[in-house]
C-alpha cells in the first residue's frame, strides 16, 4: 500500500439520517489509524450547531464559505433532503467545486444531484427499502421517487453505483459500502480496506 491520501467532505444538514454521513465518516476515521494521510470532515452552510435526524446535534468543521479542499463531497439521505432539494445555497456549492471533487451520495442524497441534473444520462441509485410511510398509499419507496425527479437517469438497484465523478449508493447501511468504495477510489487495495 502505497500513501496517498484523501480528503472527504460529508455535508450535515437539519434532519439528515445519522447512518447516512456517519458510516462513511466512520470508515476514514477507522482508515487514519493506518493511514494519516486520509482525512474526512463534516461540512454545513454555516458554523452553526446542525440537528441531525433524532435530534443528534452535531458541529460542522467547516462552512460553504470556508471553501475546504476535498477529493470527494457526500451528501447523506434521510428526511432532511426534502428541504435540500430546492436548497439554491448547496446546488451553488456544488456547482463550484473542481472537476476533480468527486460528487458522492447515500441514499436520498441522491434526489439532490437529480434535481440539479446532474444525473441525467448516467446511472444512479437510491434507497429501495419504504420505510411505513413510504409503503402506504400515502407515500413513495425514495428509488421510485428518483426516477421522477431525474427522469433522464438511469436507474440501478446496485447498493454503490460508480458513474465516473458521480457516485451513488442505496440501502439502509450503504453508507459504510461508500467509504470502502471512495478507499478503493483513492488507490488503497483490498488488503488495506480488509485491515480497515
Amino acid at each position: 500500500m502505497k500513501k496517498l491520501g484523501f480528503r472527504l467532505g460529508v455535508y450535515v444538514f437539519k434532519d439528515a439520517e445519522i447512518i447516512d454521513y456517519a458510516a462513511p465518516y466512520s470508515v476514514f476515521s477507522v482508515a487514519r489509524q493506518l493511514e494519516p494521510a486520509l482525512d474526512a470532515f463534516l461540512v454545513a452552510e454555516s458554523m452553526r450547531p446542525v440537528q441531525t435526524q433524532a435530534g443528534f446535534t452535531v458541529l460542522p468543521n467547516y462552512s460553504f464559505q470556508d471553501e475546504p479542499d476535498m477529493d470527494a463531497f457526500l451528501i447523506p439521505g434521510g428526511f432532511g433532503t426534502r428541504q435540500e432539494l430546492n436548497n439554491g445555497r448547496l446546488h451553488r456549492y456544488i456547482r463550484s467545486l473542481p472537476e476533480t471533487c468527486l460528487l458522492t451520495s447515500v441514499c436520498t442524497g441522491s434526489c439532490i444531484y437529480g434535481m440539479m441534473g446532474l444525473l441525467d444520462g448516467i446511472t444512479a441509485t437510491n434507497r429501495k427499502e419504504p420505510d411505513p410511510l413510504e409503503a402506504s398509499g400515502a407515500g413513495k419507496v425514495p428509488i421510485d421517487r428518483l426516477t421522477e425527479i431525474a427522469p433522464a437517469c438511469r436507474i440501478s438497484l446496485a447498493r454503490v453505483v460508480d458513474s465516473g465523478r458521480i457516485i451513488t449508493a442505496g440501502g439502509i447501511s450503504s453508507g459504510m459500502e461508500m467509504g470502502f468504495h471512495l478507499l478503493r477510489r483513492a488507490g488503497y487495495d483490498e488488503a488495506f480496506i480488509a485491515d480497515d
